[in-house]
């Protein structure tokens, strides 16, 4: 008998033994289907734990807005003052483009690993938590200065914003800001306060 077929025996514990031949199934088959169930499951949970994107709401919003209001997490582990920023949104459509000088608080905060909230259009519009990242990706970088030279007449007369001698340098930096969850209608800033969790009580 071949070493590799392990006999497989449908019967009940208790009932007689069947009279067709017993069901041999191979032992590699079945280690094979085990990694593949295992590869599913793995792939299924990380995909639903990176999953972020900007929900049809905050789409709305910002396809209409100028501005977005940034607040970031202090030291102490509470809000920051909401401050108003140019934003673009990223190639993906599922992610907010900004820009600030490097030796800035929200700066600060962002390399520390920070959470950021977001207000769309004004400090009472539609709000969401998200996770932000600083970047020195040239690709991010020269969207953020084509599209606030499109958007931004201030940039496109007077200069005002971002330059690619600036990325160049690292005086300014680009910074990404991928959504995490929507904020409830009329959340508002609240400087001094605890943040508000990154996960919701229904999601944990």
């Amino acid at each position: 008998m071949n070493e590799n077929l392990i006999p497989f025996n449908f019967s009940l514990p208790g009932s007689k033994r069947p009279d067709h031949p017993t069901m041999t199934i191979k032992s590699n088959s079945w280690k094979l289907l085990a990694i593949l169930l295992m590869a599913i499951i793995a792939t299924g949970t990380w995909e639903g734990a990176a999953r972020a994107e900007i929900s049809q709401r905050d789409h709305q919003a910002l396809s209409q807005a100028d501005l977005v209001f940034i607040a970031t997490v202090r030291k102490n582990g509470m809000q920051s003052r909401a401050a108003p920023v140019w934003f673009t949104t990223g190639a993906d459509n599922n992610s907010i483009l900004i820009q600030t000088e490097h030796t800035t608080w929200k700066a600060k905060r962002i390399r520390r690993g920070s959470p950021v909230l977001v207000w769309i259009g004004k400090p009472g519009g539609p709000a969401f938590i998200g996770k932000a990242e600083i970047t020195n990706d040239p690709a991010l970088q020269n969207k953020i200065l084509a599209d606030f030279r499109q958007k931004y007449l201030q940039n496109r007369l007077l200069g005002m914003g971002p330059s690619r001698a600036e990325f160049d340098s690292g005086e300014q930096v680009a910074i990404k800001i991928t959504p995490l969850r929507d904020l409830p209608e009329g959340f508002t800033s609240a400087p001094g306060t605890p943040p508000p969790p990154l996960e919701s009580a229904t999601t944990k």
